[in-house]
């Protein structure tokens, strides 16, 4: 657990990319009216989620005025609110919203993550930004193996990103590699890869993504990853394992 503690405040001060620095700095400067009494992140955002997690979610990047705000993964915008809320109704988390850093929400048997870690302009990393940030999920991967069983890819851009990440911290990825999907599975040595629709607002408000269809690949590989729901009874009594 130190090793991916040390890990995340090493990725919480890298200025690796000027690009993204400057702007994750400056929106923090700028803010967003609605917070404008708010002291902006504005650094790296690390995973977010035990060190012992069975299921991995993996995302694109924090948004400039969510993660980047409030420094943890999913946390402070719409995506989240999303998000959040499916692992709650599947009893992987300990309440189903996540506002700030400090709010109390625990994930059970579940780590966040994304390959890039800084917010980006628009929302789209480079490919160089994107390549630049792997060495950061591999060391993640690498960490969570002994315990990993199953990982939910958001959007075709984490899974494009994802996919060279394994294959660095040695999972055997088929070639040519698997084509994303929403819905696609691949098994990877002990590990099952997901796909599943970004959680951004233009799936969920569209209907491209319904809560519906997140909660069914959140189960799957929750089920797969041998993890058990808490219920409303006990949702503070931690992570639950079959097997």
């Amino acid at each position: 657990m130190h090793a991916l503690a040390d890990l995340d405040r090493r990725i919480e001060g890298c200025r690796a990319c000027p690009r993204l620095v400057d702007w994750r700095e400056e929106v923090a400067r700028t803010k967003r009216a609605a917070f404008a009494d708010w002291t902006y992140w504005g650094r790296p955002v690390p995973g977010f989620g035990p060190a012992d997690a069975r299921m991995l979610i993996v995302g694109l990047a924090p948004a400039a005025h969510g993660g980047n705000r409030t420094g943890r993964m999913f946390t402070g915008d719409r995506s989240g609110d999303v998000l959040y809320q499916a692992l709650y109704d599947i009893g992987l988390a300990s309440q189903p919203t996540a506002v700030t850093a400090d709010d109390g929400l625990e994930l059970y048997g579940v780590r966040i993550t994304s390959p890039v870690h800084c917010a980006p302009p628009a929302n789209k990393p480079t490919p160089g930004e994107r390549d630049t940030c792997r060495p950061w999920l591999v060391q993640e991967l690498n960490l969570l193996r002994p315990t990993l069983r199953s990982v939910v890819v958001l959007g075709a851009f984490g899974w494009q990103a994802a996919l060279p990440a394994f294959a660095a911290a040695g999972w055997s990825v088929p070639r040519p590699r698997p084509v994303f999907g929403h819905g696609a599975r691949v098994p990877l040595d002990g590990l099952d890869l997901f796909g599943c629709f970004h959680v951004s607002q233009r799936n969920t408000f569209t209907g491209k993504l319904t809560p519906e269809m997140l909660r069914a690949v959140l189960r799957t590989a929750a089920e797969t990853a041998g993890l058990r729901g808490r219920t409303a009874e006990n949702r503070t009594t931690g992570p639950s394992y079959d097997g």
